[in-house]
């Protein structure tokens, strides 16, 4: 199952650590390292054409890879949610 999360961009649904509101995640100081580290090390994907809404922190075999987006921390929470939905109601 994929999540659309800007642009052109879709992440695996299991490859999603967490969603982070830009206007609420940078008050935090482990936050701004988390943030700091990733640019340093060029694992950032920035999604944006405008100020970003969100960024979703995604970890594939390549390590942690860092999405900012202009879609909504709940929108983009919202999705993730329908996906899990969808993956329990179906029958194997």
């Amino acid at each position: 199952m994929y999540v659309h999360i800007g642009q052109d961009y879709m992440v695996q649904l299991s490859s999603i650590v967490c969603i982070f509101d830009m206007d609420t995640a940078t008050t935090s100081e482990r936050t701004r390292i988390l943030l700091r580290r990733l640019e340093n090390e060029g694992r950032i994907v920035d999604l944006c054409d405008d100020l970003p809404k969100s960024a979703v922190l995604c970890m594939g075999e390549l390590g942690e890879i860092l999405y900012i987006s202009q879609i909504s921390s709940r929108t983009l929470a919202k999705r993730a949610e329908d996906g899990i939905k969808a993956l329990l109601k179906t029958d194997y």
